[in-house]
């Protein structure tokens, strides 16, 4: 177990600006993931493997993206008990994001607003870091998904060049990649779910990945990750592409693409009366929960048993995750739960959904 009490951690960090935070604890985690003092977060790994897209997962929890942007901390992740860790979003050049302040707490609502914009040091140094996680040449380690985008200065018709891009850098290094095409802080970047939009991008992708599977002899699944702020003609439209290209004839999930649902909202309903909850960009945390969570329910009925989904959003405590796997999520994902609720809730959550299993 760790041997720092997070709560204390906490009261600390949330004295200081909430960007500044983050960077301050990714710099810590960095620094002391390969030394001693990674005995202040480390904890046993739940062991509830679970085959997943063709991927052994030793446990159903895991790390979105988001976090660690530029896969600086994985071997931190790792030692506090993560079934899977995904990091990014990187885009193919380095790009320094929106203008700050962009990240903002709303404590009273457990919330979290960001407006970051895909902020990362470029593919070359992201790929760099992920080859110097140590973790990944042990047999016993968390699987490690890569999240891509898009850059800001790219026009959105010529967004599938830049995923292709960030496909090709990542495609050696991954045991699955992330589509984000649901970032609310790339403008445009949402137009993508669009039907028509989204075939010929996941079209490009499944042309891409023939050709990398050749080239490094291995085949690895890709994940597309979807807003939570769809109607149900968006969702149907959504799984109807998604079945087309991850289900066979007989409709049967063929196991190379799967869903991420959802990424942040642009609702307000619910923190618009609190300091910065009017803030734009996206928001995430409690508020999130349930609409996320019906999203997921509403894939689940559209794309069948068997089509691979990770649940993400609003995933505050051990019983959110449990609702995640019972509206129909295989795996899930914890990003501001994580934020306040520190590497507890990690073994929460995979003790829970471990004893749902």
């Amino acid at each position: 177990m760790s041997l720092i009490p997070y709560s204390l951690l906490r009261g600390a960090l949330f004295q200081m600006d909430a960007e500044v935070a983050h960077d301050f604890t990714l710099n810590w985690l960095a620094r002391t993931q390969h030394s001693p003092l990674a005995c202040a977060y480390r904890q046993a790994r739940v062991n509830d493997p679970v085959t997943v897209a063709g991927l052994r997962f030793p446990n159903r929890i895991g790390l979105a993206a988001g976090l660690d942007k530029n896969a600086r901390c994985i071997d931190a992740w790792a030692a506090m008990g993560f079934g899977f860790v995904e990091v990014g979003t990187v885009t193919p050049l380095a790009q320094p994001g929106n203008p700050k302040p962009r990240m903002f707490r709303l404590p009273e609502a457990q919330a979290l607003i960001n407006r970051f914009g895909f902020n990362n040091e470029g593919l070359a140094a992201f790929v760099a870091n992920v080859q110097s996680a140590r973790c990944l040449k042990q047999a016993d380690r968390p699987i490690i998904g890569l999240n891509i985008g898009k850059n800001a200065a790219t026009p959105i018709e010529d967004a599938t060049s830049d995923y292709l891009k960030g496909l090709d850098g990542v495609y050696a290094h991954a045991d699955y990649v992330t589509i984000n095409i649901s970032s609310p802080n790339t403008k445009n970047l949402r137009q993508i779910q669009d039907d028509a939009a989204l075939g010929g991008l996941l079209q490009a992708l499944e042309s891409r990945r023939a050709a990398l599977q050749s080239q490094h002899g291995k085949d690895i699944p890709l994940f597309v990750k979807i807003a939570p702020d769809l109607d149900a003609d968006q969702i149907r439209a959504i799984a109807g592409v998604l079945r087309h290209f991850g289900c066979d004839a007989q409709g049967r999930a063929n196991q190379r693409w799967g869903l991420i649902a959802t990424n942040t909202t642009l609702a307000r309903d619910q923190v618009k009366h609190l300091s910065h909850g009017q803030e734009t960009g996206g928001l995430s945390g409690a508020p999130l929960t349930q609409s996320s969570t019906a999203v997921i329910r509403q894939m689940r009925d559209a794309l069948g048993r068997d089509f691979p989904i990770i649940g993400v959003g609003g995933v505050m405590s051990a019983p959110d995750a449990v609702d995640k796997i019972n509206a129909g999520a295989d795996l899930v994902q914890v990003y501001s739960g994580f934020i306040y609720n520190g590497p507890p809730l990690v073994r929460a959550c995979a003790l829970a959904m471990q004893s749902r299993a």
